[in-house]
């Protein structure tokens, strides 16, 4: 893990060093807020360590600089201030978490690895395509060659399931277990039911359907063939 620790304090500074390079990390120094802004503007690191106050810049001009430069390197903002409303201040600038002094290294250390781990997990996908059917899972929204398509809460769950599974024969016992969270046959054509009503509003009006029935076995969602 290579790591900017940018802090006034020259024993603090010496401090959260030596620990992070008697743990194995890499380590650049900074003791003002422009010396540690033009740092982390021109190398990469995996984390910041970023004391609240500092000379020259402040350590919260310091962080809205950088996200406003689209920079996203985990901040952990290091600050005597520890009440509530400064928390939440430094927070809401875009720091990724806080420490108040006098802090324990053992502390600090989680707090930026664990930052790590979750910068290193992988991207929630929040957009699905599938020809020209698209997906927005944040907006909730469902379009078409660019026509908004409406459909009831049930109706998005089994469509999200058949575009994260696209191409895939998914049984009736996949959707039974996935969509409606029944682990066993309830003996009815709600699954059909439900199908029909979808193909309704994503096939209906469209040139080529996207949404097939495997005969015994259950439905795939599938672009067009493409004629060669």
């Amino acid at each position: 893990m290579r790591v900017l620790v940018i802090e006034d304090d020259s024993d603090t500074l010496a401090y959260i060093a030596q620990g992070l390079d008697q743990h194995g990390h890499v380590v650049d120094k900074s003791g003002d807020g422009k010396d540690g802004l033009f740092k982390s503007l021109e190398e990469s690191y995996d984390a910041i360590v970023l004391d609240r106050m500092l000379p020259g810049l402040d350590g919260l001009s310091v962080l809205q600089t950088l996200r406003s430069s689209g920079d996203t390197t985990p901040v952990l903002i290091l600050s005597a201030l520890g009440e509530v409303d400064d928390r939440v201040e430094g927070l809401r600038k875009g720091g990724d978490d806080y420490l108040t002094k006098p802090f324990a290294f053992s502390e600090l250390l989680a707090r930026l690895e664990a930052l790590v781990r979750r910068g290193d997990a992988p991207a929630v996908e929040t957009n699905l395509h599938v020809a020209d059917l698209e997906m927005d899972l944040l907006a909730r929204t469902v379009r078409r060659s660019g026509k908004t398509i409406e459909l009831q809460p049930r109706e998005f769950r089994l469509l999200e399931y058949l575009m994260r599974h696209s191409g895939q024969v998914v049984t009736r016992t996949m959707l039974l277990e996935k969509v409606w969270d029944y682990h066993f046959d309830p003996q009815t054509n709600v699954i059909d039911v439900h199908i029909s009503r979808l193909r309704g509003k994503i096939d209906r009006d469209f040139d080529e359907p996207l949404i097939h029935t495997v005969r015994s076995v259950g439905y795939v969602l599938r672009p067009p063939a493409v004629e060669v």
